[in-house]
């Protein structure tokens, strides 16, 4: 049974809206943190020592600068961003801060994630590639990026569910969505059933992303087409 409090938020659109803004917060983040960790996660793996432009000093600063931001507890990261927020959207609070501190938490672990799927492709194709004459650009474009693309879409899954669980701490820096309402109506108001129901809601979302990512993952999966 629903309980009071929940039917009349839901009736209010308060509901509705909460998971609007959480999805909203989720795909935007998600996208913009791509836009700077693919080309960071490219770099990171192509100047490696065994990457196919070794470039030894660039990778380890590079690589230094993403473990840094990667070691930071987002809750910390958040408060420390705070005046970056402001530069960037003219706020320090609600919903577009919350979506900086997002695309800086999640860029480092992006790049992170780009890295790893880049580096699971066997080194047999990229030596065909250079055997055939493609330059680098070739290689990156051509070879790279397509051969990893199941895992890159898997990684990206990933990065999302991640940056959802971040998005629930909106509330703490006056953003919304679940869990805004979590708090607000839920702990600070003693409705653990309205929390729940967050809890519940939040839980569907991320499955949605999940089957629906690993559904392209397999679709893009060469191995599994016939």
């Amino acid at each position: 049974m629903f309980s009071e409090m929940f039917i009349k938020l839901w009736q209010n659109g308060i509901i509705q809206k909460g998971i609007w803004e959480t999805i909203y917060m989720t795909v935007t983040s998600s996208a913009i943190a791509y836009i700077i960790g693919l080309p960071i996660g490219v770099i990171l793996n192509i100047t490696d020592k065994d990457g196919i432009y070794p470039i030894p000093w660039l990778s380890t600063i590079l690589g230094f600068i993403v473990n840094f931001f990667r070691s930071i507890p987002f809750i910390i990261l958040m408060v420390a961003m705070l005046p970056v927020a402001k530069f960037f959207v003219g706020v320090s609070l609600g919903n577009k801060a919350m979506i900086v501190m997002l695309v800086i938490a999640a860029a480092p672990y992006i790049a992170r994630m780009v890295e790893s799927s880049l580096k699971e492709v066997n080194a047999g194709v990229i030596e065909a590639a250079k055997a055939m004459g493609a330059n680098n650009f070739q290689i990156i474009t051509k070879v790279l990026l397509p051969e990893a693309k199941p895992s890159l879409i898997i990684g990206a899954v990933i990065s999302m569910v991640t940056i959802l669980g971040y998005s629930a701490m909106a509330a703490t820096i006056g953003g919304t969505g679940l869990g805004q309402i979590a708090v607000s109506y839920g702990h600070q108001r003693f409705n653990p059933d309205i929390t729940w129901c967050c809890v519940f809601l939040t839980v569907i979302i991320v499955q949605i992303i999940q089957e629906v990512g690993t559904w392209i993952a397999h679709k893009s999966d060469k191995r599994y087409k016939n």
